[in-house]
This record gives structure tokens, C-alpha cells and sequence, in this order.
């Protein structure tokens, strides 16, 4: 049986130190650039695991609260006949739910701070079938919303 060559050089120099005392110090240079190597590969690894459980969190939970495809009239307008357009929007076999939504710009201001934000009505009822918030709220505020009520 033959051993490969890298084999040999690598058992020679991590073995260096140990027969004689003159080349102790390149078995302990070699000791340590082995320990090096192997806590970097194990923290690359810790690392990478780490982001990838964090990058599919961080997907599940926008894609849970936020639509895949939004519909909207030409122009922006309201959509002439919302049941309609979301019977024809239920038919095709690969959606899972839908949902009317109203959405709009609006300034908040407290004091001299202002903000920009984007507000979204939503129907409370049907909710559930498009996003993981309404289960998550459910038993809360949301469910006490009243159509055409503060």
C-alpha cells in the first residue's frame, strides 16, 4: 500500500517536534495554523447556518403580511366591481386567497416631526385568507373593527 505524498508531508511536519527537540517550533506553528483553519471553517459554518434560518424568517414573515400580486383599475382608480374581479381572481387554481384592500398616502405630524406613511383598510373578515397577521391578532383589536366606525 501506498501512501499518498501529501500525507507524508503533512504527518512529517505536525509530527516534527516530537522525535527530536530541534524542530519543535514547526510542529507548533503547524499545530496552530491547523487550530486556525479548523476555528474559521467552524465559524463560516456557524455563520452561514445562521443566516440562512434568518433569511427564510425574514422571508416567511414579509411574505405572510405583504401580497404576492396586487390588483389595481387602470390609473389608479377604484376598481369599477370588486366581487367580480375577485370571483374571476379566485377561479384560477393556483391562488390561495384574496382579499380587497383600500390604500393610501397620508402625513403623520407630531408636534414638528412629520412622516410619510401608506394606509391600508383592509376587510377583517377575509383577511385571514391572505395573511398570517389576522391569525396572529385574532381575539384583539382587529376583530372588533365595525365598517363605517372610528
Amino acid at each position: 500500500m501506498q501512501i499518498p505524498y501529501e500525507l507524508i508531508l503533512g504527518w512529517r511536519y505536525t509530527r516534527a517536534g516530537r522525535a527530536t527537540r530541534r524542530n519543535g517550533f514547526i510542529s507548533f506553528i503547524s499545530g496552530v495554523s491547523m487550530l486556525g483553519i479548523a476555528l474559521g471553517v467552524a465559524a463560516l459554518i456557524i455563520v452561514l447556518s445562521v443566516m440562512n434560518g434568518f433569511q427564510k424568517e425574514v422571508r416567511d414573515r414579509m411574505l405572510g403580511v405583504v401580497s404576492h400580486i396586487e390588483i389595481f383599475a387602470p390609473n389608479g382608480a377604484a376598481l369599477p366591481d370588486v366581487a367580480r374581479t375577485l370571483a374571476e381572481v379566485r377561479a384560477n387554481s393556483q391562488v390561495v386567497g384574496a382579499a380587497p384592500f383600500i390604500a393610501t398616502q397620508a402625513l403623520l405630524a407630531r408636534g414638528e416631526d412629520m412622516k410619510g406613511t401608506m394606509v391600508r383598510g383592509i376587510d377583517p373578515a377575509s383577511e385571514p385568507d391572505v395573511t398570517d397577521l389576522a391569525i396572529e391578532l385574532k381575539n384583539t383589536s382587529l376583530m372588533r373593527l365595525i365598517p363605517g366606525d372610528f
